[in-house]
């Protein structure tokens, strides 16, 4: 393999450089994702429905503590692209040795937190009933390897900062394929159930950790760190804890939403209503893998470009990485319309599920050829530095719609109100985002460069 410089990110073609970028990127999250998928088809047809709802119960946490380690990740790899294409490269070090210390420091609390009140959080997580011994077996094994997860998770962040997008997808690989193996051998050969699918998914976790180890530690990685990186500084971790923060915020939000959504469906429609959700929820990291390609190719190049005040280039590269991805959420839109009963078929047998599941997948991707322009606009605002409004379109749809929609339209809709609250925050959310992106072209990269003048 041909050497790969971070410098080509100031100077290649945008076209041709997202595509590089978001390629890699884009299969990772589809293997990643086919994981999660195919892993809850195994569970489903080899332990059964319950299963599907208690894994459902449990990965809101789990991800969480897990997403410390993406927030730190993320947070901390646009300080790198930044110093990189400004040619700091002393800070781009101290800036990575803070990451990893951060990582391990927090991830290893909450870890401890998580196994000292796991009953109490199952249960608030929607864990209750006939699902909760099953989450409990699964929570507690998975938790074990949270750590490894989010050292890996930062450490995917830092290798596409450095422009190496195809050693960012074999790291998102490696766990995938290695779950699948291990699902088959721990769930159907061994039946292991439960603990057989939760060990599965903790031994991957250790080998897409291996992987990521080698690859610093090789000649491929530009950030060779020694201890005194590791130290703590403040004005970095203060830098990177700002940015951080945002992507921090949207996991928990996620998690809450998990948390009443677990909880407001369950009171509706029981286990099924659950399982349901379940099932969409694996349709929503799984669809959307190629428009979370194209955002995350987006990073790296936009932080880079503003870091090397080539404002040109980041406005170009805001428009394409807009149109790519619009163009892919269409296609999905078109896809998950068409065939979401054969969808719903491949996860159970169990006919409520069935029943119920369709119209609700159809329902939630309803204004999936939108959310293009509210993903890249969030993310221009987290590549270049800008905590603040990065973190107010983090929060928009979820935290400021979603969630008071799920509370207020159920008591007019019911089971149904839940499900229209999606199409309707992801249009609010798209709205303002565009307000907030269209004002940032005009007041800070047109000042610069008046090359591309607006997206809209």
């Amino acid at each position: 393999m041909a050497k790969i410089s971070s410098q080509d990110l100031g100077s290649q073609p945008i076209g041709k450089l997202l595509v590089r970028q978001a390629v890699p990127a884009a299969i990772g999250i589809l293997v990643m994702s086919l994981n999660i998928l195919i892993d809850t088809v195994f569970v489903g047809h080899w332990i059964g429905v319950n299963a599907i709802a208690a894994i459902n119960v449990v990965l809101p946490v789990s991800f969480f503590i897990a997403a410390l380690g993406m927030a730190i990740g993320i947070g901390g790899s646009s300080i790198i692209s930044r110093a990189l294409g400004s040619s700091n490269h002393k800070k781009a070090l101290k800036t990575f040795g803070n990451q990893i210390t951060l990582t391990l420091l927090l991830c290893t609390t909450f870890v401890t937190v998580g196994l000292l009140f796991q009953d109490a959080i199952i249960n608030s997580f929607g864990g209750k009933g006939d699902i909760f011994e099953p989450a409990k077996i699964y929570y507690r094994i998975v938790l074990y390897g949270v750590p490894i997860l989010a050292l890996s998770m930062m450490g995917n962040t830092v290798i596409r900062a450095e422009g190496k997008p195809k050693f960012g997808m074999y790291a998102m690989m490696i766990p995938s394929v290695s779950n699948l193996l291990l699902d088959y051998l721990f769930i159907n050969l061994f039946d292991f159930g439960m603990a057989g699918a939760a060990w599965a998914t903790t031994l991957s976790y250790g080998f897409c950790f291996a992987f990521i180890l080698w690859f610093f530690l090789s000649k491929h990685s530009e950030l060779k760190i020694n201890f005194s990186h590791l130290v703590l500084n403040f004005s970095v971790v203060k830098e990177i804890s700002a940015l951080g923060f945002v992507t921090l915020a949207r996991q928990a939000v996620v998690s809450v939403t998990y948390l009443f959504m677990n909880n407001i469906l369950y009171n509706l429609g029981g286990v099924h209503a659950v399982t349901s959700y379940a099932i969409v929820g694996r349709m929503l990291m799984f669809a959307m893998f190629p428009v979370l390609g194209v955002t995350q190719g987006f990073l790296p190049i936009a932080g880079f470009n503003y870091g090397a005040k080539q404002y040109d280039r980041v406005k170009k590269t805001i428009y394409i990485s807009i149109k790519y991805a619009s163009l892919l959420a269409t296609l999905v839109f078109i896809i998950l319309m068409s065939f979401p009963d054969l969808i719903t078929k491949m996860f159970t047998t169990d006919p409520d599920v069935i029943k119920e599941t369709p119209s609700a997948m159809r329902w939630v991707f309803a204004a999936t050829p939108i959310i293009a322009l509210q993903l890249i606009g969030a993310a221009y605002f987290q590549a270049t530095g800008k905590a603040r409004p990065a973190l107010l379109l983090t929060l928009t749809r979820q935290g400021f719609f979603f969630i008071p929609l799920i509370f207020i339209l159920p008591n007019f809709y019911g089971e149904l109100g839940v499900w229209i609250s999606f199409p309707i925050a992801d249009t609010l959310a798209t709205i303002v985002t565009a307000y907030f992106l269209n004002r940032e072209i005009k007041k800070t990269l047109n000042s610069k460069s008046p090359e591309v003048n607006s997206i809209l």
